[in-house]
């Protein structure tokens, strides 16, 4: 049957509705002015509307996959991804319009520079020094609410990175809800099992908080132990190596079941948001051997389009995000123990008192569970995590994601669902008004449409050729038997029908093969 084959699609930005003929969204090439509209959009929330799967598919990969944009290697991916030459698709948007009616000249790799504004991102330079005890030494990444920087912490000589929110909007919410949420996982577990296996090590802890003011507002602050890489970036790169990916999935499994264990929902489990640690061994670089291991930060001077001086409310000079990761098989199994990180709690809830409807989740399509569309008023709890997680363990064990990650729509993902796993249950399926676009009267796939295989065969094509064609090791019979048991149980449609997070701990494969090499992995250190 085998995967199928990406189309060119249609393009919605909200002001224009455009198509591309005869080129693949992955050959497209943007420029600066393109790029910057489409940084705009994202700014705005574009990822989140429904006009997002439209535009997604045009796209830079960075752009598609890191919705809040994580730690890309945005240096080279900025050079990489734009020409100056090129007319683009674009062109029909007005530049003119109010919405894109900009201040400043893009710079390419940078964050949306007019968020510089009264309730927006804090001016931040290379050298600044934060509460006189963080001096800034490079930038990590950005989001849509907040930036992300490196510093030394000139109390303790050592490395932080400091999470520096807007001043305003809901966004500023989303951080302090992060901030409780990660605070609450900083105590002692309940659980024996996830103690024993050290569950509760597994996430950025909250190092330290403060308020800065500054002219565009009062901004919450907070540091963590910098990441190397978030498994999105590493996933670009080849594949990990079988005792290494098992410690990966592994010890992701032991930070769900943690979280669960304290009342959280984590809702947004996918690879931009698991991270690996940098090392310990970093701290004893000063900042002068950093620059010349990891080299120098790369700043651009902005400037107004009107060539106006720059307000007080703007930095001189934007950094682009430096990138401290390495190709998957790179990584060791010593690297990958304690060092897994399972980050980014902005949209964490706890199932007892906080209500979150199907209809309020914001995961990704390709890993959103199908009760958040199917019963949209009905509140989400713990098995929307374990359906994510299997997504997750996929990814980390293959090539090819489970469900599409390119241009998609809700039932594009419902008909990958069935093509996958199976029927859905009865009511879901009658309630699917589209399902005549995707299936015949008899629920076969309708003659025409790209099918994607069942399960058995998309492990064999999307985990196991791979890892045969880089010569990297693939699994047994015996495990691979072990594994698509375990993701069928995870992936199982209806929440209840699902393993809770305790029981994917106690499963054969997580026993017999992840958890040890995680355990294996901890001794390495």
């Amino acid at each position: 049957m085998g995967w199928p084959k990406a189309k060119p699609s249609t393009l919605f930005a909200g002001v224009a509705l455009l198509h591309l003929k005869d080129k693949p969204p992955s050959l497209h090439k943007f420029t600066s002015k393109e790029l910057r509209v489409l940084m705009a959009l994202y700014s705005r929330g574009i990822h989140r509307s429904p006009a997002f799967p439209f535009l997604k598919p045009f796209l830079p990969l960075h752009f598609r996959f890191n919705f809040p944009i994580q730690t890309p290697n945005l240096r080279s991916f900025s050079r990489s991804h734009s020409t100056p030459s090129h007319s683009g698709c674009l062109s029909a948007i007005i530049p003119s319009h109010r919405e894109f009616d900009f201040k400043y000249n893009w710079i390419d790799g940078a964050e949306n520079l007019e968020k510089y504004e009264p309730g927006g991102y804090h001016p931040i330079m290379i050298g600044d020094t934060l509460q006189e005890r963080y001096q800034v030494v490079d930038k990590l990444g950005f989001g849509g609410y907040s930036t992300v920087w490196l510093a030394r912490d000139l109390r303790l000589e050592q490395y932080v990175a400091v999470k520096v929110a807007i001043a305003d909007g809901p966004d500023r919410d989303s951080l302090r809800h992060e901030l409780k949420a990660l605070q609450a996982l900083s105590t002692p577990p309940s659980s024996p099992y996830v103690q024993q296996h050290r569950g509760c090590g597994l996430f950025p802890l909250i190092l330290d908080e403060f308020e800065i003011h500054g002219p565009n507002g009062a901004h919450p602050c907070y540091t963590t132990v910098p990441a190397r890489c978030n498994l999105r970036d590493v996933s670009y790169s080849r594949l990990f190596h079988l005792d290494v990916a098992r410690a990966l999935a592994g010890g992701l499994a032991l930070a769900v079941a943690y979280t669960h264990s304290k009342g959280y929902v984590h809702g947004d489990i996918h690879l931009s948001n698991i991270l690996i640690r940098l090392p310990s061994s970093l701290d004893q670089l000063s900042i002068e051997q950093l620059y010349k291991e990891y080299g120098k930060p790369e700043t651009v001077t902005i400037t107004q389009c009107n060539k106006n001086p720059l307000p007080p409310n703007v930095p001189a000079k934007a950094a682009l995000p430096l990138y401290l990761g390495k190709k998957a098989e790179e990584f060791t199994l010593s690297e990958v123990g304690a060092g897994v990180l399972l980050g980014d709690f902005g949209e964490a809830f706890e199932p007892a008192s906080d209500l979150r409807q199907g209809k309020d989740c914001h995961t990704p399509l390709a890993f959103r569970a199908p009760e958040a569309h199917f019963e949209p008023q009905a509140p989400l709890s713990y098995p929307s995590d374990i359906w994510g997680l299997a997504t997750a363990i996929w990814e980390i064990l293959g090539m090819k994601a489970i469900f599409s990650l390119e241009y998609t729509n809700i039932n594009k993902i419902i008909s990958q669902h069935i093509d996958v796993l199976g029927p859905l249950p009865y009511p879901w399926w009658e309630s699917w008004e589209e399902r005549d676009l995707f299936f015949d009267g008899n629920g076969k796939p309708k003659e025409g449409r790209g099918v994607w295989p069942p399960i058995k065969e998309a492990f064999e094509e999307g985990v196991q050729k791979y890892r045969r064609m880089d010569k990297i090791g693939e699994f047994d019979r015996e495990e691979a038997s072990a594994i698509l048991d375990l993701m069928c149980r995870m992936l199982a449609f209806r929440p209840e029908g699902r393993p809770t997070a305790e029981e994917v701990l106690n499963s054969e494969w997580m026993m017999r093969w992840a958890l040890p090499c995680f355990q294996r992995s901890l001794q390495a250190q």
